[in-house]
């Protein structure tokens, strides 16, 4: 493996507990980053968790949202400001996956306060500066070091009974964080070693996981895989896959988990070629001398999840509308990104073939 001679690394400034009953010290946290008043952030669905967490803050709970949805839509966002506003809030405790995070981070991009992350899924959202808001079916995002948490509270115990279609869905999710951090322009040894031991975790428990879903070690082993992948998507540039699964989620109101999980394998088969270096580490992380895209497709194809992008609602009529916003301002990426070479992808993914890996290399290959 040859070295990467030229780097940047700058760390994100935020604190990580990671163990069973973390919660239970919750309060002193709050307490720490000088919070008085915490709105507790959720979906309709992790309202019960909501509550337990709300009584757990004591006298510093200001109250419960709990309309969270994926893609966080503008007018929700607004709501949820509101809702901080009127109750006097100076934090926000968000609870559960994706959809409660980027709420989170969109009330603190608007409403400056710090942010305590408490995951239940593996989304990894929560170790990233990055926001997105969905307005009329386009998905606008950034990044602002005022939206990343301030404190992750990973409990394992919060995971088990998160279903097993859903565990693997947000399992591949995290793993495409990482796969992109491996080919990404401002990617470093640092991160790249994350990278490959949070793609190795989720192969190891994956399985484990899907069959036995309330094991605490199987899960354990996940979240720590989540926490890495999330953490390596904070500290890099998105590429294509990120760019494409925004432009689908955004425009088709398709769910975040499933989509990157059936787009993940295609958008590495694009990719492959032109990054060698992030070939090998996912090879290495999947122990396979084959292709790290058709490996990451066959791993799916023993998951509990949907496998092609038809299966959760695309059309073949919506990739005209999918390729025009991935082509508008358009993320760095190892291969250079073309209309055609973005049909063929979507083709592809929309029929859940198995992938077709590129020969094209760039110049710019890492």
């Amino acid at each position: 493996m040859s070295f990467q001679s030229e780097f940047g690394y700058t760390a994100l400034p935020m604190r990580v507990r990671f163990g069973i009953d973390v919660l239970s010290q919750l309060q002193s946290h709050v307490a720490e980053l000088g919070t008085e008043r915490a709105i507790v952030v959720c979906t309709p669905e992790q309202r019960p968790l909501a509550e337990s967490v709300l009584a757990q803050l004591g006298d510093r709970g200001a109250g419960i949202f709990d309309g969270a949805e994926m893609h966080v839509p503008v007018d929700v966002a607004d709501a949820a400001l509101q809702f901080a506003l009127d109750r006097g809030a100076d934090g926000c405790v968000v609870v559960g996956g994706g959809s409660s995070v980027g709420l989170g981070k969109a009330i603190a991009l608007r409403h400056q306060m710090p942010i305590i992350a408490i995951p239940t899924t593996y989304a990894g959202s929560e170790m990233t500066p990055v926001w997105g808001l969905t307005r009329d079916g386009h998905k606008q995002t950034g990044t602002s070091p005022s939206v990343l948490p301030a404190l992750v509270l990973y409990d394992p115990g919060l995971t088990t009974t998160l279903p097993a279609g859903l565990s693997a869905a947000s399992a591949m999710n995290a793993m495409a964080h990482a796969v992109e951090a491996l080919y990404a322009p401002d990617a470093s040894p640092i991160i790249s070693l994350m990278a490959e031991e949070g793609i190795r975790a989720f192969a190891e428990a994956l399985p484990r996981v899907v069959a036995d879903p309330e094991n605490i070690d199987h899960r354990t082993r996940a979240l720590y895989g989540a926490w890495l992948c999330g953490a390596s998507l904070g500290a890099t540039t998105m590429s294509l896959h990120h760019k494409l699964c925004h432009a689908i989620g955004g425009s088709l109101n398709l769910p975040h988990a499933q989509t990157h999980a059936i787009v993940l394998p295609y958008s590495l088969a694009y990719n492959e070629s032109s990054a060698p270096a992030a070939k090998a580490a996912v090879q290495r992380a999947l122990r396979v001398d084959t292709s790290a895209a058709v490996a990451l497709w066959e791993l799916a194809q023993k998951l509990p999840i949907p496998h092609a992008l038809e299966q959760i609602g695309m059309d073949g009529s919506d990739i005209d509308l999918v390729v025009e916003q991935a082509l508008k301002n358009p993320y760095a990426n190892p291969r250079e990104v073309t209309e055609e070479g973005l049909r063929g992808l979507l083709q592809d993914a929309l029929a859940g073939r198995r992938p077709t890996v590129s020969d094209r290399r760039t110049e710019s290959a890492r």
